[in-house]
């Protein structure tokens, strides 16, 4: 059975710890999987020169963030990682033309486990990731996601892990909402429902306020990924996540 494309908002690592409303909707997406062989996560904690495919069988739990909780340095996602999917994905980028190599020791970012921690606490489906270049963005993230589309077929969730909106530098610590984070997330819930690819890789242009929803692309170009591992035939599904620390939108989508 096809597996399915996913994106999800894993907003701040304390998401680990609190999983609000998106956790719990992450769970029961968790319960439905039962036919996936493994998991590939696409997430901008993992950024390098050329394209990475991680082939660690047991990747350790990187707590790659400073200044939070002691509880969140003691939690570990012991999963295994896949060899043989993450060789076909190489095979996918070499024929492609595409320079990538594996990596056999870097372990899982806080992009991945985070909220696999919620989808699947039992961490018993394999987890591996591609990292982004560097020289990524919206439209070669697309790509990326296109090329990657092939692997569902043989039964490999694809899962972009991001953020709706990402501006750290507007971090509050009470419940009011910056009015620029529901604008933003409300246009691109928008564009999604209409499938308006054009207009979505272009969200810079046409976006309320994007350059505050995101100073940098790394945490939205995730999701034009999974959207590009996506098939125009497939039903969307928007997974309403709330928002956190008043700026950090933690909506989710789901194509199958």
């Amino acid at each position: 059975m096809k597996a399915p494309s996913l994106f999800v908002s894993h907003g701040a690592p304390t998401f680990a710890l609190a999983p609000d409303l998106l956790g719990e909707k992450l769970r029961k997406i968790g319960a439905s999987l039962n036919h996936i062989k493994a998991i590939l996560v696409v997430s901008p904690h993992w950024q390098t020169e050329h394209i990475e495919v991680l082939a660690n069988f047991q990747p350790e739990t990187i707590h790659d963030f400073y200044g939070f909780p002691s509880e969140l340095y003691t939690l570990q996602y012991p999963v295994n990682g896949h060899i043989e999917f993450a060789n076909s994905v190489l095979r996918l980028f070499a024929d492609e033309g595409i320079r990538a190599s594996l990596n056999h020791d870097r372990g899982l970012d806080h992009g991945a486990w985070v909220p696999l921690l919620h989808m699947l606490p039992n961490a018993d489906i394999p987890v591996f990731q591609v990292s982004m270049p560097y020289s990524l963005n919206a439209a070669s993230a697309y790509k990326l996601g296109q090329l990657l589309a092939p692997m569902r077929e043989q039964g490999v969730l694809i899962l972009g892990s991001g953020g709706i909106t990402h501006n750290l530098s507007d971090l509050r610590h009470q419940a009011k909402v910056l009015p620029y984070v529901n604008q933003f997330a409300q246009w691109i819930r928008n564009a999604m429902i209409a499938n308006n690819i054009d207009l979505l890789l272009a969200y810079r242009e046409h976006a309320p306020n994007a350059s505050q929803a995101h100073p940098t692309d790394e945490h939205l170009l995730p999701l034009f990924v999974a959207l590009g591992a996506s098939t125009p035939d497939e039903q969307l599904k928007v997974i309403e996540g709330g928002i956190t620390y008043g700026i950090l939108s933690m909506d989710a989508y789901m194509w199958q």
